[in-house]
């Protein structure tokens, strides 16, 4: 890590600590972000272009073959997601993040050299290795950098700055449906290529910057490198290592740590599947459930098959399809936006549930216009779908990357974190799949296909309800005291999150302590047998703590 001290002795990384640290870090993960969005929406106009299926004639016409194409870059992110499962821990934060850049480099490489030569599909094939390859370090970099943010963000702002890194999916999704739509107008190997080679500007940026960022503090003292992860957080807070308040946050995390039974640093897999008071099991379905519900709710099949959409089910030409397309993607870009000043106003748990209904209200409007099969009734399905991406960019687009960054603990953070990544990207690969072929074969226009999602919509919201609490203004550490109470009082961690005040660092370890758990560890207190018959019936008095 290439820091320098400045005259008051800070530590400062790119000449900056604090505030303009922060922002250094989140610079990183917004493009990344940006890219990724860029990534989801730049086959949309692409995959249907007449030079594209010139050069790649098997996707013409084949719904099935063309949702392949589109779908296998989710296959990639997948298998990213489940290489930081099985090796973040050992890898880190940072080393992770550059190899995911370098990787999606390698991918694009390999998509624009493809080279049709008329002899058969051996382009296509090279066409479709290199969007994998491209996914597999999207998917490394999804799993990785919001974690890594939540890690360096302090709790007043972290849900904040986590939103503007998810809200630039959209914004990157943005760049590439208007770079698509300019790019129609090039020559005919410019009218794919260029697009797909663009994506290398956003990596070489993520990897420039990383070059003097540093390392989560977390991973650092989970890994005994103490003096590294003092200087970070010194950093991080723009204060001297010697501060007091960073010698005490540096306690509470290595107090985490050892109670957790994460020294060393490297989570058993087994780990994610115990319960006990720190509720690795609930906290892991919670996170994983929040991405597989993003992706169930439709958000991909507007997004990737928006033009196509428009000329299938409303009748519009290519080109007008592509400019609603980018129109939609202004809309969306501009919502995501909104998610930044409300997140921690309005709370996760609130954003969540209305995002529930407007969704599902606007699929209903969709599937209820294309009903009549009428091109005046069908523009109506226009407006559920505009309606649509607007509620899913100001509520569920960042909250799923939010969410089981901040939910799950440190020790099974980075494995949880991967898995509810790793269903992402699998709940991805099959909306992307099924629907060219739901469009096609779910009545007239594909209007099945909006009632499917609105149906599901619907489901969401008693989950949420009853299920997510609110995580709004917890450090990480509070967070675990959240899920304590709830299993030291037997009630619902909605109530739990709920009833519990806020904490200062010292109070998180007091609050644990009163309820008979050494900070965070249910292997260091008592087994679900033991809250059977009653030792966690009711918090420790004062007096029983002093004993």
């Amino acid at each position: 890590m290439g820091h320098k001290d400045n005259a008051a002795g800070v530590p400062t990384f790119w000449g900056t600590s604090g505030s303009r640290l922060q922002k250094l870090i989140t610079a990183v993960a917004t493009t990344d972000f940006l890219l990724f969005g860029y990534d989801q929406g730049v086959m949309s106009g692409i995959i249907s272009a007449d030079a594209f299926t010139a050069d790649f004639p098997e996707v013409k016409g084949d719904s099935t073959y063309e949702g392949f194409v589109v779908s296998i870059y989710a296959v990639g992110c997948f298998l990213g997601a489940c290489f930081i499962l099985s090796f973040g821990d050992h890898l880190g934060r940072r080393k992770s993040i550059f190899l995911g850049a370098t990787v999606m480099i390698i991918g694009v490489i390999i998509q624009i050299a493809s080279v049709p030569d008329g002899s058969g599909g051996g382009a296509t094939a090279q066409f479709i290795v290199g969007r994998c390859i491209t996914g597999v370090g999207n998917g490394i970099n999804t799993s990785t950098v919001p974690m890594y943010q939540a890690e360096c963000s302090h709790s007043h702002n972290r849900g904040k700055l986590i939103c503007i890194e998810g809200g630039n999916v959209a914004i990157g999704t943005l760049i590439a449906y208007w770079i698509d739509y300019g790019c129609t107008y090039g020559p005919h190997a410019f009218v794919w290529r260029f697009p797909i080679a663009f994506q290398c500007f956003f990596a070489l940026v993520v990897i420039i910057l990383m070059l003097q960022l540093p390392e989560s503090p977390r991973w650092l003292l989970s890994k005994d490198r103490n003096e590294e992860a003092t200087l970070v957080i010194a950093a991080l807070n723009n204060e001297r290592r010697d501060d007091p308040a960073i010698q005490t946050q540096v306690t509470v995390i290595m107090d985490a740590i050892r109670a957790s039974g994460h020294e060393g640093g490297v989570t058993n897999m087994s780990d994610l599947f115990t319960n006990g008071p720190s509720q690795h099991l609930r906290r892991l379905l919670l996170g994983a459930s929040s991405q597989m519900m993003q992706q169930l709710s439709g958000c991909n099949a507007v997004i990737y098959y928006f033009p196509i959409l428009f000329q299938t089910s409303i009748g519009t030409s290519h080109n007008l399809a592509l400019l609603l397309g980018g129109v939609n993607m202004v809309v969306y870009s501009i919502f995501a936006t909104t998610s930044w000043f409300a997140v921690e106003r309005v709370g996760r748990r609130k954003l969540f549930l209305i995002g529930t209904v407007g969704q599902c209200l606007s699929m209903v409007l969709t599937f209820g216009a294309l009903i009549p099969g009428t091109e005046s009734a069908a523009k109506g399905a226009a407006v559920g779908l505009f309606t649509y991406i607007a509620f899913f960019g100001a509520t569920w687009l960042p909250l799923p990357w939010l969410y089981p960054a901040e939910i799950n603990p440190l020790k099974t953070r980075a494995k949880a974190n991967a898995t509810s990544t790793v269903s992402n990207w699998l709940w991805n690969f099959f909306i992307v799949m099924i629907t060219p072929v739901l469009l096609s074969g779910t009545g007239q226009s594909g209007w099945g296909t909006y009632l499917f999602f609105a149906v599901l919509n619907a489901i969401f919201f008693p989950i949420i309800y009853f299920l997510y609490p609110e995580t709004a203004g917890r450090t990480l550490e509070e967070i675990d005291v959240i899920f304590i109470k709830g299993y030291a009082e037997n009630i619902s961690y909605v109530k739990a999150a709920h009833e519990l005040p806020r904490l200062t660092e010292a109070e998180v370890i007091d609050k644990a302590r009163k309820y008979g758990v050494n900070y965070s560890d249910e292997e260091a207190s008592v087994s679900m047998h033991e809250k059977t018959e009653g030792v966690f019936s009711a918090p420790l008095t004062d007096d029983q703590t002093q004993k």
